[in-house]
């Protein structure tokens, strides 16, 4: 077995085509097959769950499997350890791949800001007044520790955009971060009271509302908020790989991409009642009521254009690019990866 629990004889499969597939965004199948990498079972993954469904791999050629990473740390892991042929995830993991010498290439983007930046805190607490984040960083826990917030992993997406809020607020050092995981892990250690804060979006938000664990205490995914501290678009969330991935079957990639561009425009197109009931399967650990209103919260934050531009990237450069993170400044040309979603859209106008 490996770290990341996957054996070697596991081969990944993905059936993808060659000739042409980049020029024409059509690419079918020569018998080969893959794996996609989604790291915990909520929504804002559910591209990778819609061309699943829907049927868009099957069209482009692909025999695709889904595999769940466990978190997003994990699923950069399987993607350098070509375990996986296109992960899901924050795009500082391609970043991140990039510094350690793996070439990680950005494929296509998902939104425009987080959705994942919910600050969930113990109901007690709130109760007890503690009602903001400076309240927050000038409370200790019983035996005079830090108050600790859980993320699902740290240097995941959730982590690196919350860490953003609290270092401009200069309360970062104030508290201790832990990653805890998936969902259950998650509303788990917020519900016996392991953690103070939870970090995740809004069907977790709305779970731990209704079962009386918690409540929200702020909101990073707000658009008056994000623009304040950020400043406008910035691509959070993308589909990605490695250059050595690209290389073997460059028609394999567009024919990923071409369907998860598909999957896309179909989520534009479709209700929230839609989308859950084509996601439902992945996303059972939380209630369908929750899954309703983080799809739609979704919807208002994605990135239904696919386009990276040079603006988007230099505002998410003081996020990405900072000791936190610890990734070097890497240029757009660098870590993009344009031409795949280029020809999806040709072939698939939105």
């Amino acid at each position: 077995m490996t770290a990341t629990g996957f054996t070697r004889r596991s081969a990944l499969t993905i059936i993808a085509s060659c000739g042409g597939a980049v020029a024409t965004g059509r690419a079918w199948a020569e018998d080969k097959s893959g794996r996609v990498i989604y790291p915990v079972a909520v929504p804002i993954y559910q591209s990778q769950f819609v061309a699943d469904r829907a049927g868009f791999f099957r069209e482009a050629g692909l025999d695709c499997k889904l595999v769940q990473g466990g978190s997003g740390v994990k699923t950069r892991e399987i993607i350098a350890s070509s375990q996986g042929d296109v992960g899901l995830g924050d795009v500082t993991h391609p970043m991140q791949l990039s510094n350690h010498g793996r070439n990680g290439r950005i494929l296509l983007p998902t939104d425009t800001r987080s959705s994942s930046a919910m600050f969930i805190i113990r109901k007690d607490l709130w109760d007890q007044g503690i009602t903001t984040l400076e309240a927050l960083t000038a409370w200790k826990r019983p035996d005079g520790r830090k108050p600790i917030i859980s993320v699902s992993s740290l240097g995941g997406t959730n982590h690196v955009w919350s860490s953003y809020y609290m270092e401009t607020m200069g309360l970062d050092d104030k508290v201790t971060w832990i990653g805890t995981g998936n969902v259950d892990t998650m509303l788990g250690s917020l519900k016996t009271k392991q953690v103070d804060v939870l970090v995740s979006s809004q069907s977790l938000l709305n779970d731990s509302k209704e079962q009386g664990w918690g409540t929200l205490l702020f909101d990073g995914t707000d658009e008056t908020i994000w623009n304040k501290y950020i400043g406008g678009k910035v691509p959070v969330t993308a589909h990605f790989t490695v250059q050595s991935t690209i290389d073997k079957d460059p028609p394999k990639i567009g024919a990923f991409v071409t369907a998860l561009w598909r999957a896309a425009q179909w989520i534009r197109t479709h209700s929230p009642d839609e989308v859950y009931g084509m996601i439902e399967p992945y996303v059972g650990s939380t209630s369908r009521g929750a899954n309703i209103l983080e799809i739609t919260a979704l919807k208002n934050v994605a990135d239904f254009d696919g386009i990276i531009d040079e603006a988007s990237f230099a505002r998410g450069g003081k996020v990405w690019f900072r000791e936190m993170t610890g990734i070097k400044p890497l240029t757009m040309a660098e870590v993009v990866s344009p031409d795949f979603v280029a020809a999806a859209r040709k072939s698939y106008p939105g």
